[in-house]
């Protein structure tokens, strides 16, 4: 099995996680492949390096080390080629990750095919601007919110080109399920189970008694627009958190449907969803 090893190396623990995992890979007779910035750091023999974009082309796995934000961009990195990405946690929450830090004794599970792959909807996000389209993909959510003064937004919401409503909040989240125990949560949102495909819009400290978060249907096509010219007063699209993009306030178009591609997450635990974000949000609190 050749397996893709992507490690977040400016995480503590990552590298000798990394290390141990990829001599872990090479005694069950796998060939795990690095990229090739990192060959230095490895002098191993049996293992393979090459352009990361590369490795996801031609792995049959991707083994991601890091936290949350790392593995999603690991798994959207993947996704266009199929290929099912593995999580082993050593940041914070970890909610995609498969592995904790000291389960490395369990790569045997996926060498042996011990394992199976939850695909996990993505969103296509259309920014149309002055005449200027730009497409993104999101695994967890696009956010439109304002950027450094924390003045409120008007911001109208249609569906499938008819109006839903307009809002005046700091910004509006747009989620998959996957992305509903990020940002979503925390402004208030629920908890959404990956195996279900839906859009999930969650209103960032709303200006009203009744706004609430809305599901909308897997097929919805969500617009948002920008309302009231603020000047040098900029918002700006953000997607997955790493993502910024300033938006002109009265000109901007943004259309989020689902993706037409997948992420697909290795599970190895027989744990349901909703007893990993019990076990994560309690570690959470400690």
């Amino acid at each position: 099995m050749n397996i893709a090893v992507i490690p977040n190396l400016t995480k503590q623990d990552a590298f000798p996680l990394a290390e141990k995992a990829v001599k872990t890979l090479l005694d069950l007779q796998a060939k795990p492949y690095l990229p090739k910035e990192l060959q230095p750091l490895f002098p191993l023999s049996g293992v393979s390096f090459g352009l990361e974009k590369d490795l996801y082309e031609n792995c049959d796995t991707v083994l991601c080390i890091g936290g949350d934000g790392t593995i999603i961009r690991c798994a959207k990195e993947a996704a266009p080629y199929g290929k099912p990405v593995l999580g082993i946690n050593v940041g914070r929450l970890g909610f995609v990750a498969g592995l904790e830090k000291d389960e490395l004794s369990r790569l045997s599970d996926l060498i042996f095919g011990k394992y199976t792959v939850e695909e996990r909807m993505m969103l296509e996000v259309t920014l149309e601007e002055n005449g200027y389209v730009k497409r993104y993909h999101a695994l967890n959510d696009a956010v439109v919110a304002r950027g450094t003064l924390s003045r409120i937004l008007d911001l109208r919401v249609l569906l499938n080109n008819s109006n839903v409503c307009n809002y005046r909040a700091d910004g509006l989240i747009v989620s998959t399920p996957t992305g509903s125990t990020a940002y979503s949560l925390s402004a208030g949102g629920p908890v959404i189970d990956p195996s279900m495909w839906c859009i999930l819009l969650s209103p960032i400290c709303p200006h009203s008694l009744f706004t609430r978060p809305v599901v909308f249907g897997e097929n919805s096509e969500l617009t948002l627009m920008t309302l009231h010219d603020s000047g040098a007063d900029e918002s700006f699209l953000t997607i997955d958190g790493v993502i910024s993009v300033p938006l002109k306030s009265h000109s901007s178009c943004i259309r989020i449907r689902k993706a037409d591609i997948s992420a697909k997450i290795i599970k190895l635990k027989d744990l349901n969803f909703y007893e990993v974000v019990n076990m994560k949000l309690a570690e959470g609190r400690a």
